[in-house]
C-alpha cells in the first residue's frame, strides 16, 4: 500500500471538537461533552411528554441523545431536518446505558456536501503514466 497518499476517509469532513462514540465511557457521569454524527433515528413517543430521542452514528458507533421539549423548541429546525448534527450536553449513565442530555444542537449537514465534490489530484492519487 502506498503510504504517500492519505487513507480515503482521512479527507472526510469531520466536525471539529467532537468526541467519538467509542470514547463516551471515558468522561465521568455528568461531564459536558460534544458529539457529532449522522442522524439514523428520531423518535418522539406519545408517552414521552414531548421528549425527543435521537440516535447519531459516527465512524466508531452510535450515540443516544435526549432532547427535552424546551430545548427542542429552540433547536427545532436542526432536530427535524438535520442529517449531520453536533450536540453538546451532559453525559447521563443509568443501567449501563449512556445518553447525552442535549444543551445545544447544531446542524452540520452542509458539511456532507463536501463528500460530493470531486477528489483533487492530491487525494485521488497519481493516475498518469510513468
Amino acid at each position: 500500500m502506498d503510504t504517500a497518499h492519505p487513507a480515503p476517509y482521512d479527507d472526510w469532513p469531520r466536525p471539529p471538537a467532537a468526541l467519538v462514540a467509542a470514547r463516551l465511557d471515558d468522561p465521568p457521569n455528568g461531564a459536558r461533552v460534544t458529539v457529532a454524527g449522522l442522524v439514523i433515528l428520531r423518535q418522539r413517543p406519545g408517552t414521552a411528554k414531548g421528549v425527543i430521542f435521537l440516535t447519531l452514528e459516527d465512524e466508531t458507533g452510535v450515540v443516544n441523545v435526549i432532547v427535552w421539549r424546551s430545548l427542542y423548541e429552540h433547536f427545532r429546525r436542526a432536530v427535524i431536518a438535520g442529517r449531520l448534527l453536533r450536540v453538546t450536553g451532559r453525559i447521563q449513565r443509568e443501567n449501563n446505558v449512556t445518553h447525552i442530555i442535549a444543551e445545544r444542537i447544531e446542524d452540520l449537514s452542509p458539511m456532507l456536501d463536501e463528500l460530493l465534490k470531486p477528489a483533487t489530484a492530491a487525494t485521488a492519487g497519481d493516475t498518469g503514466n510513468a
